[in-house]
């Protein structure tokens, strides 16, 4: 005698299956890390006219100097962004340009942290209720752009100025961006 089986039972199987099939497959794609920036090939959004006190305003044109400049977006209370923040200093001293956008921050706190910690920006656009950094497409922080010296976005990094993707991706993108700005 032959039992029948019930489409009840067949059914939990099925919709692992193709649950586990979709995850296989997602799995597969690109780098889940990265997240496009509409903003590459674009002129670079404007920055906030006011400065963190006690740090230097960053004027319209700063970022069509000719020369190749980072944005960075950082807060004091970031952990990742206070870990990188060596990272900024050595770029620095390197004659790397960086302009550091504070925002969704205290502005005590910030500045606290730049005069305990010494500063490697330019300027310091500060950026309190995160509006310019939803314009540059800021997910959170730290982010970094590397804006040619026309003001064009060349590249973006998400996360800490550390480890492979700063090796591997960030830093080819920077010297690539120095060179083709010395050759012009």
């Amino acid at each position: 005698m032959a039992r029948k089986v019930s489409p009840l039972m067949v059914l939990p199987p099925l919709i692992f299956a193709a649950f586990a099939v979709m995850a296989y497959l997602g799995m597969q794609r690109g780098d889940p890390s990265s997240l496009p920036s509409t903003f590459i090939g674009r002129q670079a959004p404007a920055l906030p006219e006011e400065a963190l006190s006690g740090f230097p305003a960053v004027p319209d044109g700063a970022l069509r100097t000719g020369q190749v400049t980072l944005v960075n977006f950082w807060a004091s209370w970031c952990p990742p962004c206070r870990a990188e923040h060596p990272r900024l200093l050595e770029l620095e001293a390197e004659g790397v340009r960086i302009i550091g956008v504070n925002f969704k921050d205290k502005a005590n706190a910030a500045a606290g942290y730049l005069r305990e910690s010494d500063s490697p920006f330019i300027g310091v656009p500060f950026d309190p209720k995160g509006r310019t950094a939803i314009e540059w497409g800021v997910t959170g922080p730290p982010e970094t752009f590397i804006v040619g010296g026309d003001g064009t976005i060349l590249h973006k990094h998400v996360g800490p100025l550390a480890g492979t993707m700063y090796e591997k991706d960030f830093l080819p993108a920077l010297r690539e961006a120095q060179q083709a700005s010395a050759g012009s």
